[in-house]
């Protein structure tokens, strides 16, 4: 079988990422959340550069400036860093080309590559997508809003948009913000403001970077922010991206963004053009490779963490319910204490993540394609391995939702600090974008 990854062949594994931003040195430090253990990627920066913004912000001396998305899923060659699939001629005695199509062009639910959201352009060199960027404004006011579309409750809708089709948000109205349609079908938002003027924090503790010393998120919505947003009895999630500022605010198409005008996942944004680039994440499904985006979370310490805007009307939603009648949430479960070092094809986790600077390697419940129960809306569940696990060696990299639920079981993993596993109360937005293979 012959994988392709739509814009390059996924021979092309090890090409390394060449248009880095400034300030992007790292990602995740780790916090405690709700009394529970969570913790999440970052590599403090420790440049010259950071102690002088630092000294030019006020900021206090031990605090640590982490703006923007950090390293990229393709930025590491390590096998527990970058999780592209190999050629599939590695081994043959015949090039790529020899191959035939990936079944999933034939039937998506096969093994092969799939965009799941088909809005934009990917970028499977550096692990980005670049998505239309839509311009509305705050009722009554002439504030703009700058936002992104990823999912929908309505199957029409996602179709017509190359949005991915979630039939869960249809029970999320409870966490959503609302808009109308205004002169020339310009969405106007009737609540919902975000402030991104302020710096991103995170300090890792001692003698663990887990839990940190301090978090502070780069974006904070107000009481009434949601990414959700109801549009004539339709669910949308469209995160905002940056507020109250003009085009030439936040003309950054080439990179170097000011992250005190927009949010720290953007990479490049382009108002004239109405297009935002966004740096994607590392993930599995159902034993699947996955990228996705993070832009938001229910609570202010994991917004930190993730790089994502605090929305606090997000956490509304009910958590708990995974796939029952009126849940519009699904699940995402985390390791916090997994194996190390992106040369380790076992590496997960948040340990991991702190020590390393790239992302845990999240596991994901269902996604479009694979599953008939996706929410972008993700109800987080963190797991930890048992000392006698560690002891016996038993720790490794999980990929798969029911691997995970059966090592609870077998008494393998436990919730932090040997709680009871389960969610922690807490909502992430994260839109899937692609499926690997």
């Amino acid at each position: 079988m012959q994988f392709y990854s739509k814009s390059v062949a996924l021979e092309d594994r090890n090409k390394r990422r060449v248009d880095v931003e400034t300030n992007n040195e790292a990602v995740g430090v780790t916090q405690r959340v709700r009394d529970i253990s969570i913790r999440c990627s970052n590599h403090l920066p420790r440049t010259l550069g950071a102690l002088c913004l630092l000294a030019a912000t006020g900021l206090p001396a031990f605090a640590a400036v982490v703006d923007g998305p950090g390293g990229g899923p393709r930025a590491n060659d390590g096998p527990g860093c970058n999780l592209f699939p190999a050629s599939a001629a590695t081994g043959t005695r015949v090039p790529l080309s020899y191959f035939g199509p990936p079944p999933s062009e034939t039937n998506q639910s096969l093994v092969g590559p799939v965009q799941e959201l088909k809005s934009g352009q990917l970028d499977a060199i550096n692990g980005r997508i670049t998505l239309p960027l839509y311009k509305g404004y705050i009722t009554g006011t002439k504030i703009p809003v700058w936002y992104i579309l990823t999912d929908v409750s309505d199957q029409g809708q996602a179709a017509n948009l190359g949005l991915n089709f979630s039939a869960k948000l249809e029970f999320a109205g409870i966490g959503a913000r609302t808009a109308h349609f205004g002169p020339n079908n310009v969405v106007y938002f009737d609540k919902g403001k975000v402030k991104f003027s302020q710096h991103r924090i995170l300090v890792a503790g001692t003698p663990n970077a887990y839990p940190p010393a301090q978090a502070q998120p780069g974006s904070v919505g107000d009481k009434d922010y949601s990414p959700l947003v109801s549009i004539d009895g339709i669910i949308y999630d469209a995160p905002i991206v940056a507020f109250n500022v003009q085009a030439a605010d936040i003309n950054f198409p080439n990179g170097n963004v000011d992250y005190t005008k927009v949010h720290d996942e953007v990479v490049a944004i382009d108002p004239n053009g109405r297009t935002v680039t966004l740096q994607l994440v590392n993930g599995f499904s159902f034993g699947r490779p996955v990228w996705y985006l993070t832009m938001d979370s229910s609570d202010p310490t994991v917004a930190a963490i993730e790089g994502a805007t605090y929305a606090p009307l997000f956490g509304k939603l009910p958590t708990g319910g995974d796939d029952s009648f009126d849940s519009p949430v699904e699940r995402i479960f985390i390791s916090d204490n997994g194996e190390l070092d992106c040369a380790n094809p076992q590496r997960q986790g948040l340990d991991a993540a702190i020590t390393d600077g790239f992302r845990p390697n999240n596991t994901l419940g269902g996604i479009p394609t694979l599953a008939l129960d996706y929410s972008p809306a993700w109800d987080v569940n963190i797991f930890e391995w048992t000392p006698a696990a560690i002891a016996q060696d038993y720790r490794q990299q999980l990929r798969e939702e029911f691997q995970i639920l059966t090592y609870v079981v077998d008494g393998l993993l436990t919730g932090p600090n040997g709680t009871a596993f389960g969610g922690i109360g807490v909502i992430n937005n994260c839109p899937i974008v692609e499926r690997l293979d």
